[in-house]
């Protein structure tokens, strides 16, 4: 791919940001050129150095009068939820039964589940998501339908077939043996093949015998560099019934850590009705937890405790969740994530909300090396953001002081209309 540049305000996050949004650990450029070639970035400075050392004919796409970020990433999603997103009423364990699993079931139609896989992450990229973390259903089909159109879209995805043997609708069951053996043929198949990763997916403790979770367990060892993708601890009924299930466990995240599921790229989902000795565990062991503010509000489930994680040294990336989630865009994420943490007294600045959907998430999920800003060498991934795409935007930019103030209206005001442009390494999507 030939070398290219694109012009415009640009902005990105160095480190965390941190609740003070500490200048030092962000970079903003009012009038930059990010440089790319063969789908990286080769160098990002201000216009005035850049363009005079570019090679003569190098395409400058011009995107002035408008902010180019690092692509976002989702740390938790649900493909097969899609259809059943902003479902009225009930809490999780309900809500289960009465929306999820049947729109689960419907993926023992592979032509459906291929549908559903195009539609779901043409809506991301619209979103300006540009790699994400996301569940498929019981059915191994629906993992392949998944990675196929990723890896048409040279997308990065982490994903995986789910395990459940109990507990269940008996249509979305698998046992032990099948469900090893399923996830060990999709691993051989898809697992570093591209952009693509997979991830060893067990709904949750309280869907899986102790013999699945072993299992699960076991593929986790033989295969390291395999992610690690579940729920925990995000309803207290759910919770009450897993100290009943696993009497002999300390905590829910007791249970996980206990069958080997506990380790760097184990991702666990909600994490609200964590204590000290559970975040400390996670944190010692390499776990990370994705903050879903809006199915948190959703289901009635509870408010996630950042500052908390954080002191324990957890790394968190935020997650739309959908469907419990109730919203595709990272964006609206944010401004959920902001209410959560303002009605527990923290705070959550712009630039940490961009650092929790960008670099944070992408150490969350030990991409970081990969994805996140744009340090060279990393791939391009990245959106154009448009603050003039809607009136309300437009008009509230207009009055902005300062880049905080800009991006915090965006936050709260944006969706994919301000997504002007949707790129993966370099390549318009």
């Amino acid at each position: 791919m030939m070398k290219q540049a694109f012009r415009a305000s640009l902005f990105h996050c160095l480190g965390d940001p941190g609740p003070q949004a500490d200048a030092s650990a962000v970079e903003h450029i009012d009038d930059g050129v990010l440089v790319i070639e063969d789908g990286r970035v080769v160098a990002v400075g201000e216009a005035a150095n850049v363009l005079p050392n570019l090679v003569e004919d190098t395409p400058v796409h011009d995107y002035r009068g408008k902010l180019i970020v690092p692509g976002l990433i989702d740390c938790h999603v649900h493909c097969p939820q899609v259809d059943i997103i902003a479902s009225y009423g009930e809490q999780l364990l309900d809500w289960l039964n009465k929306y999820a699993y049947p729109a689960e079931m419907q993926f023992a139609d592979a032509e459906h589940a291929r549908e559903v896989a195009d539609f779901f992450l043409g809506e991301l990229l619209r979103n300006g998501t540009t790699t994400a973390a996301v569940f498929a259903t019981v059915h191994p089909h629906s993992a392949d339908a998944l990675f196929a159109a990723a890896e048409a879209r040279n997308m990065r995805l982490v994903g995986g077939k789910v395990l459940m043997d109990e507990h269940c609708p008996e249509e979305l069951r698998d046992d032990p043996e099948s469900g090893y053996a399923d996830s060990r043929a999709l691993i051989e198949k898809w697992h570093g093949k591209g952009r693509l990763g997979y991830a060893i997916t067990p709904r949750f403790a309280l869907t899986s015998s102790e013999a699945q979770l072993e299992a699960a367990g076991r593929l986790a060892a033989e295969y390291p560099d395999t992610w690690i993708h579940t729920h925990l601890a995000e309803n207290q009924e759910e919770v009450d019934e897993i100290a009943r299930q696993f009497a002999w466990s300390r905590s829910y995240l007791d249970v996980y850590d206990h069958f080997g599921l506990l380790r760097e790229r184990s991702v666990f989902a909600h994490c609200l009705h964590l204590d000290a000795e559970d975040r400390d565990l996670m944190a010692s062991k390499g776990g990370a937890g994705a903050f879903c503010p809006t199915s948190n509000l959703f289901l009635g489930s509870g408010m996630f405790d950042l500052r908390s994680m954080t002191a324990a040294g957890v790394r968190i990336g935020l997650a739309t969740d959908v469907g419990g989630g109730t919203s595709m865009s990272m964006l609206r994420t944010m401004s959920e994530a902001y209410k959560v943490l303002h009605l527990q007294g923290q705070s959550l600045p712009a630039s940490r909300a961009l650092y929790l959907a960008t670099l944070g998430a992408a150490e969350a999920l030990y991409l970081d090396e990969h994805i996140g800003n744009f340090a060279p060498g990393k791939e391009a991934d990245f959106i154009v953001l448009d603050t003039d795409a809607s009136q309300i935007t437009a008009r509230r930019a207009a009055a902005a002081e300062t880049l905080d103030e800009l991006l915090f209206s965006l936050i709260f005001l944006g969706d994919d209309r301000n997504v002007a442009a949707t790129y993966l390494c370099g390549e318009r999507r």
